[in-house]
């Protein structure tokens, strides 16, 4: 039954304004949701009572006050929230972005006819009756993402949907209409209205999505709108025995290629972005030496402007500087590897390259493989608490301090005590280690 779908609480919710006299439905992205057989995240109640009147009905729960002026209240219910917004029709949108004024109607229809895409202008009352005027399930049915009404009205009002429009259709693998794709290449200079942390929201979710490749590159005018350093990535020619896609190709497919995991996909995106920026050509092919410290440094600058935290910022242009590094299929070389990156950022890293590898020209020599090879190695290393980091070492700095060693010099012989002990000229012994320190505190 499509009422148990909704869930006691969202009934709750329906049934006590309709019990007060007032109609109330699910409505958007979770009606939506439900039809594709998906739990929705969220739950909105659309409804013609007004806030106040909404405030009244729901007297005796939890009521936040969340956008009186644009009809919403949020209502908690068994501690699930609920945002209750009055029908209403918006009022000119002069940023591009919010409504300045808005209107309260009796009528869904109006309410409907004001939202984004027909997918999502869709109310479902509490016994699962759908109303739909805009021929939204057709479209869900038939996966296809079309704006409700005029598609340069809808997108001169919020610009953010021309995100939601591509995040869309690489998330649920829906065509976009032909006159709702026309506006987006059309209006996405509108793009610079929105602010940046709205559009890497969208940006990461279209990401993930298992359509991902073809939005890519179906818009990608669009993600070099958001992203301009990759627009001479686009149709620039590898010219090279490795590759057989253009640079901005390349980092599409693998974008597809690699695991559904955010970071992973940022480093994807922007991997190879610095290749056309350090191209050399010497008469047959290209090369691109350099591209990955290149890359690190664009990769920085732009999530930077996109207000990324600092982890992501951290770990993504670590990834990118590392991409490329030829790397042994051996205990040492790992032991090496992971005295300057942790074993999470191995494991990552061996994504990144095994992604890498599945858009590189199919005779090259498979590095996917050997990612998966090096991270059996690193596995086993874990397993064996091996020694590959400072604090790993069986003396630490006091020890170090002990024998006259001061300030930045007692970085320096614990890192050379890891050194000797990752290529194995030093036991991790601690009295072997406590003799090694006296060793150089003797030629200092």
């Amino acid at each position: 039954m499509l009422d148990m779908q909704l869930g006691e609480n969202t009934l709750c919710v329906i049934r006590k304004l309709e019990e007060a006299g007032y109609s109330a439905y699910a409505v958007g992205g979770c009606v939506r949701d439900l039809l594709l057989g998906k739990e929705p995240s969220d739950i909105d109640i659309t409804t013609n009572a007004l806030p106040r009147e909404t405030m009244e009905v729901f007297k005796d729960f939890k009521v936040i006050e969340t956008g009186i002026a644009h009809g919403t209240v949020t209502v908690i219910v068994n501690s699930q929230s609920f945002e209750i917004t009055t029908f209403r029709c918006d009022g000119d949108y002069l940023d591009s972005r919010h409504p300045e004024n808005v209107t309260f109607t009796s009528r869904i229809e109006d309410d409907l006819a004001r939202r984004d895409f027909t997918v999502n202008s869709m109310a479902m009352d509490r016994c699962g009756n759908l109303i739909d005027v805009f021929g939204g399930k057709e479209d869900l049915d038939n996966k296809v993402i079309r704006c409700t009404g005029e598609p340069d009205v809808r997108f001169s009002e919020d610009a953010l949907r021309i995100m939601r429009a591509i995040r869309f259709s690489s998330v649920l693998g829906f065509e976009i209409e032909k006159k709702t794709a026309e506006s987006i290449h059309k209006n996405k200079a509108l793009l610079s209205k929105i602010s940046v942390e709205r559009i890497f929201v969208e940006l990461k979710k279209l990401l993930m999505g298992s359509n991902v490749f073809k939005v890519l590159t179906e818009y990608s005018d669009v993600i070099c709108t958001v992203i301009p350093e990759l627009a001479p990535s686009v149709g620039f020619d590898h010219m090279s025995k490795y590759h057989i896609y253009d640079v901005y190709t390349h980092i599409a497919k693998t974008v597809e290629a690699a695991v559904p995991d955010e970071t992973v996909r940022l480093v994807m995106l922007l991997h190879d972005v610095g290749k056309p920026y350090v191209c050399t050509f010497d008469g047959q092919y290209r090369h691109f030496k350099g591209h990955p410290e290149v890359s690190e440094k664009i990769s920085c600058d732009v999530l930077h402007r996109l207000h990324a935290d600092n982890e992501t910022i951290r770990l993504v242009s670590l990834l990118c500087r590392y991409h490329d590094r030829p790397i042994e299929v051996s205990e040492r070389a790992v032991k090496r590897l992971l005295s300057k990156l942790t074993y999470n950022e191995l494991r990552l890293l061996c994504e990144v390259r095994k992604a890498d590898s599945a858009a590189h020209a199919p005779q090259i020599v498979d590095r996917g493989t050997e990612a998966e090879e090096i991270m059996k190695i690193a596995e086993k290393l874990e397993e064996e608490n091996a020694c590959v980091q400072i604090k790993d070492l069986a003396v630490n700095g006091f020890d170090v301090m002990s024998e006259g060693f001061e300030g930045p010099a007692v970085g320096e012989v614990l890192n050379t005590l890891l050194s000797e002990v990752v290529e194995e000229t030093t036991a991790n012994d601690r009295d072997a280690l406590l003799a090694r320190i006296k060793e150089l505190a003797g030629k200092k």
